[in-house]
């Protein structure tokens, strides 16, 4: 009698790619996010409250989730049990500061909503690869994530280096703007700390539970953090540039919290298989083809697909493969 053995590197390898699929498209949210916040941002006159829309709209939906799937409510549960009972000598062991990545998260969609209508995704997107491609790597180093630390590798630093060389390529021919390099400080800002998000949403996500519940969870607490953090600045801005302008009654402009939704809960589960370097990398591939798609089929301003931003595109998608060879690899 023969047995089938079984094939644990060639499922560790569909894992993978499955997760770099993932990755893929939460880049693509991420540029749809982008435009729309962006132009929410320009309507109301002010980014702050167009942050605060999308933030809250996001954990409207989490929260009416939350009242009807009793498994979430439980995940939610169990990580609120174990910031209450910690472990000084526990290994991995959850911390109350891991569950504040909300705010990385309000500051990315504030960034969006105040400077994309002026610098376009394509603009943003480069400032925000430049601080995520760099960040993710000492992030994963320094084992942030749920993974675990993981080394720098020859393959892993040429990956950061061409997707940098890719996002610029791609915008190289729209960087000559003063205002624009001015305002593309905030989003590399935001990048920097996109990585850090990733990272301790992982672990929330492992501790809350280890299905997709537990990235849900994960969303919960980090739209509900974002949402407050972004609802005291908008005081603050209230009292110091008065209401923004009435709300705009096109309903897409409105979408962004769900795909902040949906891109925040993928991103949580996903970065437990692939780590935050190669989550970041894929996302990066998905931003640069979405604002592409976008630029060329729903142009804003002067926007135009250029030959740079499809030679970008491409090499971009190159470095997802070449840092993504190490993992494989492992797997």
């Amino acid at each position: 009698m023969t047995t089938t053995a079984p094939r644990p590197v060639r499922s560790a390898q569909h894992h993978q790619l499955l997760g770099l699929s993932a990755a893929f498209g939460i880049g693509v949210l991420v540029a749809i996010q982008s435009r729309v916040n962006g132009d929410l941002g320009n309507r109301l006159g002010d980014g702050i409250p167009a942050a605060l829309i999308s933030f809250g709209s996001g954990l409207v939906l989490l929260l009416i989730a939350c009242a009807v799937v009793p498994r979430i409510r439980t995940s939610l549960g169990r990580v609120w049990s174990t910031i209450r009972t910690p472990s000084a000598k526990a290994i991995g062991e959850l911390r109350w500061w891991q569950c504040i990545g909300g705010i990385a998260g309000a500051f990315l969609v504030a960034t969006q909503s105040i400077t994309v209508a002026v610098i376009g995704v394509a603009v943003f997107t480069v400032a925000v690869v430049a601080g995520q491609a760099v960040s993710s790597l000492v992030v994963d180093r320094l084992g942030f994530g749920p993974a675990g630390p993981q080394p720098y590798t020859p393959l892993r630093i040429v990956g950061a280096v061409v997707a940098l060389v890719a996002v610029v390529l791609a915008v190289s021919d729209r960087l000559s703007h003063p205002s624009g390099l001015l305002l593309a400080v905030l989003p590399a800002l935001a990048g920097i700390g996109t990585a850090v998000q990733q990272a301790i949403n992982g672990r929330v996500a492992r501790t809350a539970s280890p299905d997709a519940y537990g990235a849900v969870a994960a969303a919960v607490i980090n739209f509900l953090v974002g949402t407050t953090a972004l609802a005291i600045v908008f005081l603050i801005d209230l009292g110091f540039r008065g209401a923004p302008r009435p709300l705009p009654t096109e309903p897409w402009l409105y979408v962004g919290g769900a795909c902040g939704v949906a891109f925040i809960s993928l991103a949580a589960a996903v970065v437990r298989v692939v780590g935050v370097f190669v989550l970041g990398l894929g996302t990066i591939a998905g931003q640069l083809i979405a604002s592409l798609f976008i630029d060329l089929f729903l142009p804003a301003g002067t926007n135009e697909v250029t030959a740079a931003v499809v030679a970008g595109t491409l090499l971009a998608l190159i470095a997802v493969v070449v840092a993504a060879i190490p993992n494989l690899r492992r797997g």
